[in-house]
């Protein structure tokens, strides 16, 4: 049986607010994070005292909190598997704070949607920066319609950002205004591949991002049409990733998002600060390979990062191998039984027309439209907004095929 009180911090329930859920199994540290927690007047803070019985901080409640608080103790294994078992969309956003154990707890905590980690003796001021930037993601969220998606390499050269250009435009032709985001602060080079001038580098944006709205940040971008925007960098302008603070980018995606119907990244081949929130963020996550041992190794690696360390599970993360060759050593079952992926996507060899089409600056789209590779991606991007083609060469819309909408 679960043994728990709670109580409700009466100088705030009456306002209306967010309700922040306070968990832990030890008194003195809850209520010392409901002291510092309780001066931000958005909020309304209750507590859970834990005494024994289940470990899920969230058993038996009648409703859900829009916020959690965990303050894991020496069973924080069990008390994250808990959270775990509820659905992603179900589980309110987390900060964990307690005695947890650096690798596997932090991984754990991030399986299971933590915001934050703070780390012991919490100060009031990182709590509150922590529970302000979950209350501006929260109010951003509530106009944010448009869908993230990510494309990575699995190893250099595999064609992700050939990938990003052709499925943002061909996204930004069927389902709507898009942004292509190029995320390679240093070698990005989507702007060249989509022959646009850039005036206002990503830089720029993100220094500026606060002060920012839908309009100005149209205005920022380049525009390859009147529905296909790009931000990247300058040619010769160089940019450390410690440049750019996670804030930033997290208000520049929420940004987009409520602007663009869809938003296409190109991340570089890294996992830092800047790839982590956006791959955490991604309704979509495509890790592009070529049929190599290399590229197997490497790909095998990532996948593992992506599913361990940062949560990515079933259908948010697919594999696209680019330059398919049938006759290969390296099957498409190997590589699906290597990655774990049963349904893998794929782009067809067509290396010469692919490399007219990047010097050119002119989409596959555009330059080549029955080609097997343009046909590949366009499938790709029907897949993503949920468009068949009919037997008759119609499209129609289905609704609720990928993101049960």
């Amino acid at each position: 049986m679960l043994n728990i009180r709670e109580a409700t911090n009466a100088t705030t329930a009456h306002k209306q607010g967010m309700r922040l859920l306070i968990s832990s199994r030890d008194a003195e540290a809850l209520n010392h994070l409901k002291t510092l927690s309780q001066d931000l007047p958005s909020l309304q803070v209750s507590t859970r005292l834990v005494s024994n019985g289940h470990t899920d901080p969230l058993y038996g409640l009648e409703q859900m909190p829009d916020f959690l608080l965990l303050r894991v103790s020496h069973l924080w294994r069990e008390e994250l598997a808990a959270l775990l078992l509820c659905p992603a969309k179900e589980r309110p956003p987390l900060l964990v704070c307690g005695p947890l154990d650096e690798r596997e707890g932090m991984r754990l905590a991030m399986q299971a949607g933590a915001r934050d980690f703070l780390p012991e003796p919490v100060a009031a001021e990182e709590l509150q920066a922590a529970l302000g930037r979950m209350l501006m993601e929260a109010h951003a969220g509530e106009g944010t319609t448009g869908k993230l998606i990510a494309v990575m390499n699995a190893k250099g050269g595999s064609g992700a950002t050939m990938l990003a250009c052709n499925l943002a435009h061909q996204l930004s032709i069927r389902g709507g205004s898009t942004l292509l985001l190029d995320l390679d602060l240093q070698f990005g080079s989507v702007a060249h591949c989509l022959d646009v001038q850039t005036t206002h580098s990503h830089v720029d944006v993100l220094q500026q991002i606060e002060a920012l709205d839908n309009v100005a940040l149209r205005g920022f971008c380049s525009h390859f049409s009147p529905t296909l925007h790009v931000l990247g960098g300058r040619t010769g302008e160089l940019c450390l990733p410690q440049d750019v603070r996670l804030e930033q980018l997290e208000t520049l995606l929420r940004l987009a998002r409520s602007t663009y119907d869809w938003v296409v990244v190109d991340l570089p081949r890294q996992i830092d600060h800047l790839t982590g929130v956006t791959l955490e963020q991604a309704d979509r996550v495509y890790i592009v390979v070529q049929q190599s041992i290399s590229h197997l190794k490497d790909a095998t690696r990532l996948a593992r990062i992506l599913r361990e360390d940062l949560g990515l599970q079933g259908s948010r993360l697919q594999v696209v191998v680019n330059r398919y060759n049938k006759n290969s050593p390296i099957s498409l079952k190997d590589i699906s039984e290597a990655l774990r992926c049963t349904d893998l996507q794929k782009l067809p060899n067509d290396y010469a027309v692919v490399s007219e089409s990047q010097n050119t600056g002119v989409p596959l789209e555009l330059h080549v439209p029955r080609a097997p590779i343009t046909v590949a991606v366009r499938e790709l991007s029907q897949n993503l907004i949920g468009i068949e083609a009919s037997g008759q060469g119609l499209l129609k819309r289905t609704f609720s095929r990928l993101f049960g909408g």
